[in-house]
């Protein structure tokens, strides 16, 4: 789903207006609506690994709005050892 784990945003739904004509503020008779379609508006997710206050570590969707704000702590990046570089 597209919602944001930490603050719960969604997709909003608007409409997409088709016109044609020449505005009254530039000299035409004013602009007419040809058609009206509904849209969606999808929030900016990101996909994070992110610490939980209890400690566990789990990658999900997060807003650019969070991850600004500060609301949210991503998990440490983890060091690769001799071990795992050389399997």
């Amino acid at each position: 789903m597209k919602i944001c784990v930490i603050c719960d945003k969604k997709p909003l739904v608007g409409n997409s207006i088709a016109r044609r004509g020449l505005s009254k503020k530039t000299g035409g008779i004013g602009l007419k609506t040809t058609g009206i379609t509904r849209r969606r508006f999808m929030p900016n997710l990101q996909k994070v690994k992110i610490r939980f206050p209890n400690g566990t570590i789990r990658r999900v969707n997060v807003c650019a709005s969070c991850l600004q704000s500060g609301k949210v702590t991503k998990a440490p990046v983890r060091k690769k050892t001799e071990t795992q570089a050389a399997g």
